[in-house]
C-alpha cells in the first residue's frame, strides 16, 4: 500500500512540474488562451479538447521515449529524433526559443507589477529572476516544491471560477454560438500543443530520465495532460463571458476584479506563482542542456542567462507574446509529427 502511495505522489509530483512548465505568463494569465482559442469561440472550445488530447497522449510518449533512449538534455533527445544531422540546427533553434519564451515570462512578471501593483516593471523582472536564483539553489527540489505548492491553487481558483459563474447564470450570456472556420482557427490547437510539448521537453526529459519508475512517468504525464485540459476549458469559459478580455495584458486579472473581486489578490498571487513556475522550468532545462555541453560554473552560467532574459524582457509583455508565440507555434510542428512517426525504443 505505501509503494502504491509512494507512485502516484511521485506522478503527482511529475503531473504538477508538467501543469507547471505549460501554465505560463500567457496560461495563467488568460492571454495565450484568448490567442489561440478564446477568440475563435465554439471552434476555440473544440480546439482545447483537441490540444488536451496531444498534451495527454504527447506528454506521456515524449516522457516514456526520453527513458528508453536514456536522454539528459532536449539535445540527447532531438539526436534521435531528427537524427545526427539535423539534431545541432534543432537543439540552437529550441535553445533560443527556450530563452525567448522565458524572456517572455519574465515580460509576463514585469506587467504583473506594473498593470496590477502599480509598480515599475524592472522591479517585478529583477525580483523574479532573484528569487529564480534561489530556487535554482536547491535544484529539482526546488523545482518540485515551487509546482507543488502552485499548481494546487490553480487548478482550486480555475474550479471556483468556472463553477461561480455557473451559479450566476454568467455562461448563458457568453458567445459559444460564434464559431470561426479560417485555417488560423484550425491549425491553433495543433500548434498550440505542439510549440508547448516543445518548450515542455527541456523539463520533462531530464526529469524523465532522473525519474526511477517507467509507469510513475506515464502516469504523472496522463494526470498532467487531463489537468491542462480542465484548466483550459474552465479559463476558456469564463474569458468568453466577458466582454472586454482583449483589452487587457492580464484579462483573468480583470475577470476575478470583476467577478470574485474577495478572491483578487490572492489571484494575483496565483497568477504570479504561475508565471514563475515556468520561468524556473525553462531555466532549469538550459541549465541541464549546458551541463552535457560545456563544464562551466553555476554561477556564471546563471549570471550570462539572467542578463540575457532581462535585456530580452523590458519589451512589452502582450508585443512579445503576440509575435513569438505563434511563430514558435508553427516551428513545434515538425517536433510533433516526428513524435508521433518515431517509434518508442523496446528496452
Amino acid at each position: 500500500m505505501a509503494e502504491v502511495a509512494g507512485k502516484w505522489s511521485g506522478a503527482w509530483q511529475i503531473a504538477a512540474v508538467y501543469v507547471g512548465t505549460v501554465v505560463g505568463a500567457g496560461f495563467a494569465t488568460g492571454k495565450e488562451i484568448i490567442e489561440f482559442f478564446t477568440q475563435y469561440g465554439t471552434s476555440g472550445t473544440i480546439g482545447i479538447i483537441i490540444s488536451g488530447i496531444l498534451f495527454t497522449w504527447g506528454g506521456a510518449r515524449m516522457m516514456v521515449m526520453a527513458r528508453k533512449v536514456k536522454a539528459a538534455s532536449y539535445q540527447q533527445f532531438n539526436r534521435y529524433l531528427f537524427g545526427r544531422a539535423m539534431s545541432p540546427v534543432i537543439s540552437i533553434m529550441m535553445t533560443v526559443m527556450i530563452v525567448g519564451v522565458t524572456a517572455v515570462m519574465m515580460a509576463g512578471a514585469g506587467a504583473v507589477f506594473e498593470e496590477q501593483l502599480g509598480l515599475p516593471r524592472q522591479i517585478g523582472i529583477v525580483a523574479t529572476l532573484c528569487l529564480s536564483l534561489l530556487v535554482m539553489m536547491y535544484d529539482i527540489k526546488g523545482l518540485f516544491g515551487v509546482n507543488a505548492l502552485i499548481v494546487p491553487m490553480m487548478v482550486l481558483f480555475s474550479a471556483i471560477a468556472f463553477g461561480k459563474l455557473i451559479t450566476m447564470g454568467e455562461l448563458c450570456e457568453t458567445k459559444l454560438e460564434a464559431a470561426d472556420y479560417s485555417l488560423k482557427a484550425f491549425l491553433s490547437p495543433f500548434s498550440y500543443a505542439a510549440f508547448n510539448l516543445a518548450m515542455a521537453q527541456p523539463v520533462l526529459v531530464p526529469l524523465a530520465c532522473e525519474t526511477g519508475d517507467e509507469r510513475m512517468v506515464r502516469r504523472g504525464a496522463v494526470l498532467g495532460g487531463l489537468l491542462l485540459t480542465g484548466i483550459l476549458l474552465s479559463s476558456h469559459f469564463v474569458l468568453l463571458s466577458f466582454p472586454y478580455a482583449m483589452n487587457y495584458d492580464i484579462p483573468m486579472a480583470e475577470v476575478i476584479r470583476s467577478f470574485f473581486a474577495v478572491f483578487y489578490w490572492v489571484y494575483i498571487i496565483v497568477i504570479y506563482g504561475e508565471i514563475f513556475t515556468s520561468i524556473i522550468g525553462g531555466i532549469f532545462g538550459l541549465q541541464r542542456q549546458a551541463r552535457t555541453l560545456v563544464s562551466i560554473p553555476n554561477v556564471l552560467f546563471f549570471a550570462v542567462l539572467f542578463i540575457v532574459l532581462y535585456m530580452v524582457s523590458l519589451f512589452r509583455y502582450s508585443e512579445l507574446l503576440s509575435f513569438l508565440y505563434p511563430i514558435f507555434g508553427y516551428i513545434s510542428f515538425a517536433f510533433l509529427f516526428l513524435l508521433w512517426v518515431r517509434k518508442v525504443p523496446r528496452p
